[in-house]
Formats: C-alpha cells, structure tokens, sequence
C-alpha cells in the first residue's frame, strides 16, 4: 500500500535556522496520525511541507505517492485546515460552500450542505459574525467536502472552549469513519490526541524523536522506579528515554521490546501524556546539563 507520508532526510531552514531537520518516517494508510511536541518543534513546518506550501531545504517527501501540490490532481486528494481556521470575513456559509465547488473537482455538495445544517450553522450569515467554534466547522466542513484520501489539520482546535473541541473532534471522527480517509493531526492537547489518534509522531528541537502506532509505543516504553541507580547500570536493550533521581531513587522511562524482570524495578504503564512528556523531558535535561557545562 502506498503511504501517505513518506519523507527521507527532509529537512527546512528558515535564513539560519533549522525549523525541521533530518526527518525521515513513513506513514502507512488508514490511520488519524497525531503530530505533537513543544512550540517551535517543527510541527507546522513538516505540515506545510506535506500540503505543498512550502520547498524542503533538504531531503525529500512523498504524500500518497506523489510530490506535494505537485498537479492539480495532487492538491485534490489532500485537504488542509490551517491553525486559524481560515475563512473569508465577507463571504456567507453559502458562499464559502459554492466557492469550494468551483476550486475542488471531488466536491461533495450535498454531504457540505447537510453538514452545514448539523452542526447548526445558518447559510446566509457571513463567517466573520461567526464564533471561533462555528468558524472551526466551516473550515472542517470545507475540508472533509473536498472529499481528500488526506486531510491534514494544523491545530485545529487551540482556540477553542472545551466543548466546541468536542464537537469538532466528534465531527472529524465520525467523518473518518464514514470516508475512510487518513488525517495527520497536530495539537498541543496530548489529550484529545489520546483520545482518537492511533499513530504518534513526537517532533522536538526540529526532529523527530520518535513515530509509530500509538499501541505498540505503549506496548514498547515503560516508567522504572527503584533504588537510586546510575543508567549505564541498566541492560544494554533498555533505551534511556528520560531520567529522574533523588537521594534515594531513581525513575527512569526506558524503551525496550523485552520484558523487564528485575525486581528491584517497580514498572507502570505509560499514557499517550506520559510517553510525550517523557521525550521532551530528554530533550529539555539535555539543555539544562549543557547549561551547567558552559557555566563551569
């Protein structure tokens, strides 16, 4: 099966700064992919590479087996919901759904309208008298109506109450369902991609640091609490990931494909949360003992 995304040494600079580097992954077909990490990670730059908005530096991707926005034909089969939901302030519903017919050659008319009329939006009123909720529906409902084989959503739902991110992400859902399409998500809310995403991509300082589906790196990282103890003490096939000491204890969060034994170790479970705040834990313990070494 052809991926959906597949990049290999991709890499953006901005001037002299890396905003993505060294990114290679390979996202199957048929999952809701959840894109998370700190701000400035590279989330939104990886996302604009992929929709064709903007030209790696280095490196090369793939979305479903062609080059990004490469032919119009290319640019039908993805959607793109940017973070502010963009809308056009002067134009009604109506207007934004009639302006999408005439842009997209897949375009779902009557699906656009019946959503329109679900989830309570009136077609005459003009989107800049909209709430940043309804505002989220359009956008949404302008992307699922293109009827793409990807939809890719660049926090979607950063500005909104608590229960318009629950209706929008119902909404997604049970479109995902119904078409059978995939979707790369980008949130800060670790808990609402908890919730629907079946595949994880962690970016940090630009990179990633680690992707798969969500129930195998669950299955694979582990949190050890025990006696104090030094991490090159550990077995050769538990991967450090982020590590934590008193006086007395150690916790560390470790990755590995064998069970672990010993019984000094007191071994939990992780969450979607906890796995994420574990590699950005690495990354920013990293910093901090850089920090302490250039003081010296």
């Amino acid at each position: 099966m052809t991926s959906v995304l597949d990049a290999r040494g991709l890499g953006k600079k901005y001037g002299r700064r890396w905003g993505l580097r060294e990114c290679t992954i390979d996202i199957p077909a048929g999952h809701v992919v959840g894109l998370v990490g700190p701000n400035g990670a590279g989330k939104t730059t990886l996302l604009k590479l992929a929709s064709g908005r903007l030209e790696p530096t280095t490196g090369a991707i793939t979305v479903l087996g062609g080059r990004p926005a490469g032919k119009p034909a290319q640019l039908a089969r993805v959607g793109f919901v940017a973070q502010d939901t963009p809308v056009y302030a002067g134009l009604t519903v109506a207007e934004h759904l009639r302006l999408g017919a005439r842009l997209n050659p897949r375009w779902d008319a009557t699906g656009a309208r019946e959503r329109i009329a679900r989830v309570g939006l009136v077609p005459t009123q003009r989107a800049g008298r909209l709430s940043g909720g309804e505002r989220a529906q359009l956008a949404l409902t302008l992307g699922l109506a293109k009827r793409p084989e990807l939809l890719i959503l660049d926090e979607p739902v950063a500005s909104l109450d608590p229960l318009a991110r629950r209706e929008f992400m119902q909404g997604l859902m049970e479109a995902t369902v119904e078409h059978e399409f995939s979707v790369v998500l980008s949130s800060h809310l670790v808990s609402e991609l908890e919730r629907v995403c079946d595949y994880l991509i962690v970016l940090v300082d630009s990179r990633v640091q680690v992707a798969g589906e969500t129930d195998t790196l669950l299955a694979t990282h582990h949190r050890l609490s025990g006696p104090r103890r030094d991490p090159d003490r550990l077995p050769a096939d538990q991967h450090v990931i982020s590590a934590r000491h008193t006086d007395r204890q150690s916790t560390f969060v470790v990755r590995t494909d064998a069970p672990v034994h010993d019984p000094a170790w007191t071994v939990t479970q992780l969450s979607v949360e906890d796995l994420v705040l574990a590699y950005m834990d690495k990354h920013t313990a990293g910093d901090r003992r850089v920090t302490l070494e250039a003081r010296r």
